[in-house]
């Protein structure tokens, strides 16, 4: 238009519309990561409930699917997750649905790896309880540093690790409700394999994962943790004049900053080192 002048690009970021995990299939864009491994966990659900071992042991174990994948697409532009914990929640939740289907002590695979060291017993309640640990770590890690004055604390780890014993803890007391509950009916949701000390066991496979992950996936999480973490600005719609600066508005997602220094902080130091 005559008189008018060309909107300078002000080098600022613009931020793309959230878009839900449907609408993006349905507009012919890319999926996102978290919706790519929403669907992927939703179609495993589906075929793991498909004429599973035992319908009510099967429903025992996958409950934690089924309430958790809603609460977490609600929750996605609030508090959206880092990429290292969304692949970590649709890998429990798969390893979840396997142990569901078939029950602990009959998967398949664990039966091959049982045999092939000859060992007594399947060891895919063993795994389960590994992952049991190694996945809350970090929901727990990243929930603890965004929302809590933990962030920059030396107690950081360690409280990270109790957590993760207490969830376990309270896991085996649900267990142990269930035999009450059911009895004889309830040993495949138990998986004991005629281990009397199964339950420290699987305490004990809790706090092993749990521990693993802090070291192997600390300064990973860290640097992802940037990125969700960062202030990310916007344009305000609306006529500018050309000398004016952009009016900048905060993203819809940014509460979660707390911690943001901090991360980079460690950031930082990581690269240094």
């Amino acid at each position: 238009m005559p008189g008018s002048h060309p909107r300078e690009d002000d080098g600022l970021p613009r931020e793309e519309p959230a878009v839900s995990a449907v609408s993006d299939v349905s507009s012919g864009r890319r999926p996102s990561l978290p919706a790519t491994l929403a669907w992927g966990v939703l179609a495993v659900l589906a075929l793991s409930g498909w004429n599973p071992h035992d319908r009510t042991i099967w429903f025992l174990e996958v409950v934690w699917v089924v309430v958790g994948l809603p609460l977490l697409v609600l929750t996605r532009r609030r508090f959206p997750l880092t990429g290292l914990l969304c692949c970590l929640l649709a890998a429990h939740a798969v390893v979840l649905m396997v142990g569901g289907h078939y029950t602990y002590a009959e998967v398949p695979v664990g039966d091959r790896v049982r045999d092939a060291f000859g060992w007594d017993r399947n060891p895919y309640d063993r795994f389960g309880h590994l992952m049991q640990g190694f996945v809350p770590a970090v929901l727990v890690r990243e929930l603890l540093v965004r929302t809590s004055p933990l962030r920059d604390s030396r107690w950081l780890a360690p409280l990270t690790v109790c957590v993760c014993l207490a969830f376990s803890a309270v896991f085996e007391m649900l267990e142990w409700a269930a035999a009450v509950a059911g009895g004889h009916a309830a040993d495949a949701f138990l998986a004991t394999q005629g281990d009397v000390w199964d339950t420290q066991w699987d305490m004990f496979c809790a706090l092993i994962g749990a521990t693993a992950s802090l070291l192997l996936l600390s300064r990973v999480h860290d640097r992802q943790l940037v990125a969700v973490a960062s202030p990310r600005r916007v344009t305000a719609p609306g006529p500018q004049r050309q000398d004016e600066p952009a009016q900048q508005i905060p993203a819809d997602h940014t509460g979660d900053q707390v911690g943001h220094e901090t991360v980079v902080r460690r950031h930082a130091q990581d690269q240094q080192q």
